[in-house]
C-alpha cells in the first residue's frame, strides 16, 4: 500500500522560513530511517505559495490565478510518498516525524490501478503484465 503524508503549511512555511540547522538535522536522519527500511519512495518540501499559481477550469476556459492564496490551512508545505503494509503503519512512522511546533499531517492513501479494475479492465490486464515481469 502507498501512502501520501502531505505536511500542511505554516505561517512560516509561506513566509519563505527555512527550518533550523537543528531541524534539517532532525528531518534527515527520519528520512534515513524511511530509507532503511525501505519505506520512502519520494519526498520533497514545497516552496511557498506566493510562488505557486492554480489554474480553475470552467467549461473550455481556463483562468490562471497567483498566488499567494489566503488559507494557510489549506496548504501544502510537502510531502512524503510511503510503501507501508498499513495506514496504522503509516500513522506510527508519521507519529515519529521530528515536527514540534504546531505543524500538522495528512496521510492519505494512493490510489492503485488495482482499484480501477471494474471501471477500467483495459488497466488491471496490464497491471497484471507488468506484475508477470
Amino acid at each position: 500500500m502507498r501512502f501520501m503524508m502531505i505536511v500542511k503549511a505554516t505561517k512560516n512555511t509561506e513566509a519563505g522560513i527555512l527550518p533550523t540547522k537543528k531541524e534539517f538535522a532532525e528531518m534527515d536522519k527520519f528520512n534515513e530511517e524511511l530509507m532503511k527500511a525501505g519505506i520512502i519512495l519520494a519526498g520533497d518540501g514545497l516552496q511557498p505559495s506566493s510562488k505557486g499559481v492554480r489554474v480553475r477550469f470552467s467549461g473550455d476556459k481556463r483562468t490562471v490565478i497567483d498566488g499567494p492564496f489566503a488559507e494557510t490551512k489549506e496548504l501544502i508545505a510537502g510531502y512524503g510518498i510511503w510503501k507501508v503494509n498499513s495506514k496504522a503503519e503509516a500513522i506510527e512512522w508519521a507519529k515519529r516525524a521530528p515536527f514540534h511546533n504546531g505543524e500538522e499531517v495528512e496521510i492519505r492513501q494512493i490510489f492503485e490501478a488495482e482499484d480501477f479494475a471494474d471501471a477500467l479492465p483495459s488497466l488491471a490486464t496490464a497491471q497484471e503484465r507488468k506484475n508477470e515481469r
